[in-house]
């Protein structure tokens, strides 16, 4: 016995309701993209280089004044956010050249403590140069089109070319949608959320994997029924192993993102929302783009090696 929420009396018509799921991954994308163009990303301390400090008012902190304080004293160009609680407050300014980054964080403090004339207590702070953050920033890109590039090899490799280029162009939708998210609310990106997307990758990828090798499997097996029907045959069967497996990592997900503090919201909201959007793409996205490339039955039957008659036999003269 095992536990099963989805128990349909017969096989569940996926591939007939595909057409709004792929329009909604359709705008999706395209929101995505024009996100990016217009809004781009905001890249984290990580990316850009310069200096970020947390620091602690004894009392909630307000940043009106706090700005008003830095700019008076030249210090315009820092930064000002709550993090975590009314009393915490991040500060991130770009580098400067000439200036020694840990005594600049020290002149900040002090102007901070003599304009607010609160106790601040400085809780860290961060050095990244201009160099290192660009260094990072293709580096991250390098390893999320490389993990991509490996995925189509192996899954080319395992399967069929129609069921590869639709299972990484399912992992390239979300990507793009996730990078669209933090595009359009403006979330800081950093390392984290390259971690996340990474993840993201690989989770996406195994749920794509059982679904795709349940077709595979079904295309030999079933001798009956038009490829459309072999696919929903196949979903239905893996469905209640992908809702189950979703649900209780969002679960997880939304436990992190709620109690996980500040320091890992921008990775688990990159999850949480990759790992929705990558449960859509690995039943739809996946699915119908190896159904429109034509994928047929006689693509996974093994190759049988016909042996040529008389082949060794001598010619009749």
């Amino acid at each position: 016995m095992y536990f099963s929420l989805f128990n349909p009396k017969g096989v569940v018509p996926f591939m007939s309701h595909r057409k709004p799921f792929v329009i909604l991954s359709i705008l999706i994308v395209l929101a995505s993209f024009a996100s990016l163009a217009i809004n781009k990303i905001n890249w984290g301390l990580d990316f850009t280089g310069g200096t970020l400090i947390e620091a602690e008012f004894s009392k909630p902190a307000d940043l009106t004044q706090v700005r008003e304080i830095l700019t008076d004293k030249g210090f315009d160009d820092v930064v000002v956010q709550f993090f975590g609680s009314s009393t915490q407050v991040m500060l991130r300014m770009m580098p400067r050249e000439g200036e020694n980054s840990e005594l600049l964080g020290d002149q900040i403090m002090q102007v901070l403590r003599d304009g607010t004339g609160d106790d601040v207590t400085m809780r860290r702070i961060e050095f990244v140069g201009p160099t290192v953050g660009k260094e990072l920033a293709e580096q991250g890109g390098l390893a999320i089109i490389a993990a991509l590039g490996c995925i189509m090899l192996y899954v080319a490799l395992r399967f069929e070319w129609r069921m590869a280029l639709g299972a990484v162009l399912a992992l390239a939708h979300d990507v793009i949608a996730t990078l669209g998210l933090f595009s359009l609310l403006g979330i800081e990106f950093d390392l984290t959320v390259v971690a996340a997307l990474l993840t993201v990758v690989g989770y996406s990828l195994n749920d794509t994997i059982v679904v795709s090798d349940r077709i595979r499997e079904n295309f030999r097996k079933l001798r009956k029924g038009s490829p459309e029907e072999i696919i929903d045959t196949s979903l239905t069967q893996t469905f209640n192993r992908t809702i189950v497996t979703s649900l209780t990592t969002i679960m997880v997900l939304i436990s992190l993102f709620f109690l996980g503090g500040e320091m890992i919201h921008s990775f688990a909201t990159a999850l949480l929302f990759g790992v929705i959007i990558g449960t859509h793409s690995s039943i739809y996205v996946s699915s119908t783009l190896a159904l429109a490339l034509g994928v047929k039955k006689e693509d996974f039957m093994p190759k049988e090696i016909e042996e040529k008659e008389g082949a060794d036999q001598e010619p009749l003269v």
